[in-house]
């Protein structure tokens, strides 16, 4: 455990009314005493002048002091609010390093009170997403994971399986008990019980990670099947430059927006075709590397050209390029030249992007492609290393119940039980490598 003070400023860089800086370590006097002249009553806010070393003033604010261990860190934690100056809030924190603090690191005050056991790894990531929220959503539902929501189900769950593995390796370690759980029928009732709760989590886990992270959508199609027009529609803003020239998207374009509470991040490529231009060909290059890290591919079609042969001949050469791993919907557009009805048709959606028909029909569908069902009241938010960690005690839990029921190995099956409890237990921190913590902590912002 870190015995060092250390000191960041709390609030944004910039200008504001107020501004703080947060100071958290052991025995603050010897800190407080030069700088504020006595250290504040606990947990009552005091008028203090902050002062340098020859005593001259650096500022006129309030102090609070919130002793150990009731502080958000668990350490003795001092706020010093002053005003919201960049220059003015840089002398008061260089005062406290002139005093004995260091700078605090990325997310170290929330990496203390999760050692301090004051949060658990997932409230803790909930702060830095309650902060980076980008709906109201998502902010609700990262206020729940601070509030234990997530952590506790994870706990339950986890109750559940060190309990069936205590049971299953006591009877591997004292056989003359008795104790045949291979015969047991309540051990497969428990292990189904504990699938059923993950799967519970896992689709939780997996709305709440839709809330912070979005849908990486790429838009990708023929030249002048209406890409950009699309692009525009859906954020409600010109963003892309339409004209009736074929190409003139050259590079990628991006846009965000939120899609009735489900960030949507847009991304609008260059026209696919053969190219000799070698500024279009470098965008197509571009628009490939795209369609290789999205979530969905909207692959755009000209319905006035949908029966021309050279044309389904392009896309069919389209379609055999995309990753087969990631989903394509495909989208009809220009049916106000077409005539057709626009709305869902089989698999195909049919638009107007340039008159705005079909667009509600899209959003509703794309919404569909990811599993998106909006807010729900016990909701959480999540992330995907919550995911890959949930996804991995679910295939130790299958692998144990099929060490019990096929291959009657309860080694094995307390074994593949051993691995889910670790994996579930990295969600929270309580089997976590320091890796991962540095890897967590590092994203946060400094003073935090």
């Amino acid at each position: 455990m870190s015995t060092e003070t250390i000191a960041a400023i709390a609030t944004p860089l910039g200008r504001g009314g107020i501004g703080v800086v947060r100071i958290s370590g052991h025995d603050l006097t010897k800190l407080a005493e030069p700088l504020l002249g006595q250290l504040p009553s606990p947990r009552i806010a005091q008028h203090r002048l902050f002062r340098a070393q020859d005593g001259s003033i650096l500022d006129d604010g309030l102090a609070l002091f919130f002793p150990a261990p009731y502080s958000f860190t668990g350490e003795d934690v001092l706020e010093l609010q002053g005003h919201g100056g960049v220059v003015v809030l840089d002398m008061v924190l260089k005062r406290c390093l002139e005093l004995g603090a260091r700078l605090a690191r990325p997310g170290e005050f929330s990496e203390r009170a999760f050692l301090n056991n004051k949060l658990d790894l997932v409230q803790a990531e909930a702060i830095a997403d309650l902060i980076d929220s980008s709906s109201e959503q998502a902010a609700r539902s990262a206020l729940r994971s601070l509030q234990g929501s997530f952590s506790q189900a994870v706990d339950k769950l986890l109750s559940a399986l060190i309990e069936l593995r205590v049971y299953v390796e006591a009877a591997l370690d004292f056989p003359d008990e008795d104790l045949d759980f291979l015969a047991d029928s309540a051990v497969t009732t428990r292990l189904a019980m504990i699938k059923q709760q993950l799967a519970a989590i896992f689709h939780k886990a997996q709305q709440g990670s839709l809330l912070r992270e979005g849908m990486h959508l790429v838009i990708v199609g023929r030249p002048n099947a209406g890409k950009s027009s699309l692009l525009n529609a859906l954020a409600g803003q010109e963003t892309a430059i339409v004209t009736e020239i074929a190409g003139t998207t050259r590079d990628v374009l991006r846009e965000r927006i939120n899609l009735e509470g489900m960030p949507l991040h847009i991304v609008d490529t260059a026209g696919l075709r053969e190219s000799t231009d070698p500024v279009e060909k470098l965008g197509i290059e571009r628009a490939w590397r795209e369609i290789e890290k999205a979530d969905l591919v909207l692959l755009l079609v000209d319905d006035t050209q949908v029966e021309a042969e050279a044309d389904q001949e392009a896309h069919q050469a389209i379609l055999s390029k995309l990753p087969t791993q990631i989903p394509v919907l495909t989208v009809h557009n220009k049916v106000d030249l077409t005539g057709k009805a626009a709305g869902k048709q089989g698999q195909h959606i049919y638009i107007s992007a340039k008159h705005d028909l079909g667009l509600e029909v899209l959003k509703a569908e794309l919404k569909a492609c990811m599993g998106f069902q909006g807010e729900r009241e016990d909701s959480f938010i999540a992330r995907r290393r919550h995911l890959h960690a949930l996804h991995t005690t679910q295939a130790a839990v299958e692998r144990a119940e099929e060490q019990l029921l096929v291959f009657n190995a309860g080694e094995l099956m307390a074994e593949e039980l051993r691995l889910a409890q670790d994996a579930l237990g990295q969600i929270t921190g309580k089997f976590t490598s320091d890796d991962l913590l540095g890897e967590i902590f590092s994203s946060f912002c400094i003073g935090k």
